[in-house]
């Protein structure tokens, strides 16, 4: 192999390497829950807003105080499903269903597969998915509405 050849080699293995996907950080998971709790605080809703990397674990949970109990689980579980399904649990909703084609999806993977709103993908400029975000607190109208919101500040670059 010619040093050309060699050198074009190693620079399109660079380039692939720095243009794959990556996680979402700690300090973005902070700063995206940071803005959909004052946005669910101006709403009137105690959440939970659970952020989760590209391969679905876990990278934040906060509570508002005074937020259910159970909304912990279940804003973790939307953080899942994003990710493990890659739509926004809004999507996921009317194909499971009856009669839809995934119905009974949400009894696979150990049951953490949630099927109604307030999960949402979160993607990187190039369309990769980084992470999930799962809020969880209010109604299914309120928690869909924070979840995008989210999503919308992160994808235009509101989050840093």
């Amino acid at each position: 192999m010619d040093e050309h050849t060699l050198r074009s080699l190693v620079d399109t293995i660079a380039r692939q390497v720095t243009a794959a996907p990556r996680d979402i950080t700690l300090e973005q998971a902070r700063a995206l829950s940071e803005q959909v709790r004052q946005k669910a605080a101006q709403m009137g809703v105690n959440a939970v807003v659970a952020v989760s990397n590209r391969a679905a674990r876990p990278v934040l949970v906060e509570c508002m105080d005074d937020s259910y109990i159970a909304s912990y689980d279940v804003a973790l579980q939307k953080a899942f499903t994003v990710v493990s399904l890659k739509m926004s649990t809004s999507q996921l909703k009317p194909l499971a269903q009856p009669g839809g084609s995934l119905y009974g999806i949400q009894f696979t993977n150990e049951g953490h597969i949630v099927i109604f709103g307030g999960g949402e993908p979160l993607c990187d400029a190039a369309g990769n998915i980084v992470g999930g975000l799962g809020v969880s607190g209010g109604s299914e109208e309120q928690d869909t509405a924070l979840a995008a919101y989210g999503k919308q500040l992160f994808e235009k670059g509101g989050i840093q």
